[in-house]
C-alpha cells in the first residue's frame, strides 16, 4: 500500500513536470523592450507600426536605435508606418525549435516595408509552402497579443479586396498548414 502511494507520488510529479513542458513549448519568448525601443512596442500594442526617420538625412530606418545608421545623426524622429509591404524572402521551417512557441511549419520572413526598411517577421494566414508563399506578394501587418505589454508585429497576405487599406489590429491568428518540403528547411 505504502509503494502505491510512494508510485502516485512521483507518477504527478511526473505528470506536472510533463505539463509545465508543454505549458513552455507553446509559449513564444516575449521581447524585453529597451529605453531604444520602448517606443516601437508601445506602438504594437496600440496597433501600429512604428519607425524612425533621420532628421539631417531623411533615412528611414529599422530596428530601432537613437541615431540615424546612415549619417549618425542623434536628431531622428518614430513615426506611424503604414503597415503595408511585401515579401522579400523566406525559409520555412519544418520542426518548431524546442521553447519556441511556434507549431510547425512555420515561415521566417523578411518583409520589405513601403517606406524601404526591411523586417524579420513571421508570415501567417496563409499555407507555409513556396506555393502560397510568393515572392514580392503584398502583405500587411497584424499584431499578436502576448502580454499585457507587448504585442508582436506579424505580416500576412493582403487580400485583393484590401490592397490599399492600411494595418489591422489584433487579429485572431488562424495559420494553416501545408504539406510541401520543397524549398524548405
Amino acid at each position: 500500500m505504502q509503494f502505491g502511494a510512494l508510485s502516485q507520488i512521483f507518477w504527478d510529479a511526473d505528470a506536472m513536470a510533463e505539463s509545465q513542458s508543454a505549458r513552455q513549448l507553446s509559449m513564444k519568448p516575449i521581447p524585453r523592450p529597451t529605453p531604444e525601443t520602448q517606443h516601437f512596442w508601445d506602438g504594437t500594442l496600440a496597433g501600429e507600426l512604428r519607425l524612425q526617420r533621420c532628421d539631417s538625412c531623411s533615412n528611414v530606418y529599422f530596428p530601432p536605435r537613437p541615431f540615424c545608421p546612415k549619417c549618425a545623426s542623434r536628431s531622428v524622429q518614430f513615426f506611424p508606418a503604414s503597415g503595408l509591404g511585401t515579401l522579400h524572402s523566406y525559409v520555412i521551417n519544418q520542426r518548431a525549435a524546442p521553447n519556441s512557441g511556434f507549431e510547425a511549419p512555420y515561415s521566417i520572413a523578411i518583409v520589405e516595408l513601403e517606406e524601404g526598411p526591411r523586417m524579420m517577421t513571421n508570415i501567417i494566414d496563409s499555407p507555409q509552402t513556396p506555393e502560397a508563399l510568393i515572392l514580392d506578394m503584398p502583405v500587411e501587418v497584424i499584431f499578436e497579443k502576448l502580454t499585457d505589454d507587448i504585442a508582436l508585429p506579424l505580416f500576412r497576405p493582403r487580400p485583393r479586396s484590401s490592397r490599399s487599406r492600411g494595418p489591422r489590429s489584433q487579429s485572431p491568428r488562424s495559420q494553416k498548414k501545408g504539406g510541401s518540403s520543397r524549398g524548405t528547411s
